[in-house]
């Protein structure tokens, strides 16, 4: 969140990196912040970022949160693809929902 303080403006590459480092950290909270502010700032989410957020609730086992960004990325213009689907699947399974990730499964065929 340095960047602007030097003259530099971040874009969906930068915001989408941060997400995945917040990831890879476990640092949920941050990571969907990270997600919430981008629209606020100017730059839209594209569907690496929202894979990146869902693999951060899938990591800390908040799979409603997972489900939930999945289920809202067509709302915002981004189409879920076989990496959103296989980090909502996992959250389940980690969830122990195995109804749901089965279902989950079912629509990816849907999704192309």
């Amino acid at each position: 969140r340095e960047m602007p303080d030097v003259g530099v403006q971040p874009d969906v590459i930068s915001y989408s990196a941060a997400i995945s480092a917040c990831e890879k950290a476990g640092r949920c909270n941050e990571a969907l912040s990270l997600l919430r502010e981008m629209p606020d700032v100017g730059v839209q989410p594209d569907v690496i970022s929202h894979n990146a957020a869902i693999s951060a609730c899938e990591k800390a086992g908040r799979c409603d949160e997972a489900l939930s960004l999945l289920r809202e990325m067509p709302d915002v213009g981004v189409q879920p693809d076989v990496i959103s689907y296989n980090a909502a699947i996992s959250a389940c399974e980690k969830a122990g929902r195995c109804d749901e990730a089965l279902s989950l499964l079912r629509e990816m065929p849907d999704v192309g």
